[in-house]
Parts: C-alpha cells; sequence; structure tokens
C-alpha cells in the first residue's frame, strides 16, 4: 500500500506494550491520512458560504496505529467485523492550525473563536455542523478519498421529554 509511513511515539512517551510492538509497525504501520475539520453556521448555510476550515492533520500522527488499537480492541473480546466503525479519537497534529476539535481550539471554552462572517463560538451550537474529509494522495499512486462519505453531522436543539 503506497499510503503507509513509519510510525512512531516520542521517545519520553510510554511505549506500546510487545503485544502492540512489532519493527514492521514501526517502520510501516501509520497511514499517510490527510484529515480536514470543518464548521458551517446555520447563519453560514442560510448566507450560501463555504464551511470554515478548523484545522488539518495527518493521521499518520495517530499516537496509535490502526493495527495496534485493532489488536487491542480485539484482545479484549470484542466481535470486531469487516465494515464496523470504531472511533480513535481527536486526531491532533502539535500545531495551533492541526487542532480537531472546537474543545482544543478553545481551550475549553476560554478563548473565543471568531469566524470569517463575525460570528464567535467557544462551543458547538445549535444549527452548527461538522464536516470531516480525508483523502491520501501520493505522486505515482490514485488518491483514495472519503468522497460523499465524508462524515457531517448538524447540533440539533434538545427536546423536552
Amino acid at each position: 500500500m503506497p499510503y503507509r509511513v513509519e510510525w512512531s511515539r516520542a521517545a519520553d512517551d510510554p511505549q506500546p506494550l510487545a503485544y502492540l510492538d512489532s519493527e514492521h509497525n514501526r517502520s510501516r504501520g501509520a497511514l499517510d491520512l490527510k484529515l480536514q475539520t470543518y464548521l458551517q453556521t446555520a447563519q453560514m448555510r442560510a448566507a450560501g458560504e463555504a464551511p470554515y476550515l478548523l484545522g488539518t492533520s495527518n493521521f499518520a500522527q495517530s499516537y496509535w496505529s490502526t493495527a495496534q488499537m485493532v489488536t487491542h480492541h480485539t484482545i479484549n473480546g470484542c466481535n470486531l467485523q469487516p465494515g464496523d466503525f470504531f472511533g480513535s479519537g481527536t486526531q491532533s497534529g502539535t500545531r495551533a492550525n492541526e487542532l480537531g476539535s472546537m474543545l482544543e481550539i478553545t481551550r475549553g471554552g476560554k478563548q473565543e473563536l471568531t469566524l470569517p462572517n463575525g460570528e464567535v463560538r467557544k462551543f458547538l451550537a445549535d444549527g452548527d455542523c461538522i464536516i470531516m474529509s480525508g483523502y491520501c494522495e501520493k505522486p505515482g499512486a490514485a488518491r483514495v478519498g472519503f468522497g460523499s462519505a465524508s462524515a457531517s453531522a448538524t447540533i440539533v436543539p434538545a427536546r423536552a421529554i
């Protein structure tokens, strides 16, 4: 697979247990998967404005490789099947423009994010839509992306029970 790259963990971080570690995983265990997270507010949609790019990152920066996540998940008895989805956590990089969640971007709601249209957010609000997309791309290889399967979700108001 042309999108496999070296996986590593900082030397001062705890290293994986032996059953999660191998030379193969370290040399080719990460996926060079470029990720983007966008925010589109209800006001932006109504005005026909494009979503705002919150951040970009790369899955290769993930704390755990995909093989490690699947191994750890299934060794505990989970009946993971082909096609199942599982959460891998927020995929953030180390720079400010590589943060992957509003919680990180606003420092837990302590710092405002001003959008290009003047709207301000500390947290997501009713009507906000988060759009996540990703793709692998390398010279000489086909670009592979999520296409129309990109994930998006719109925050809806809570209902009284």
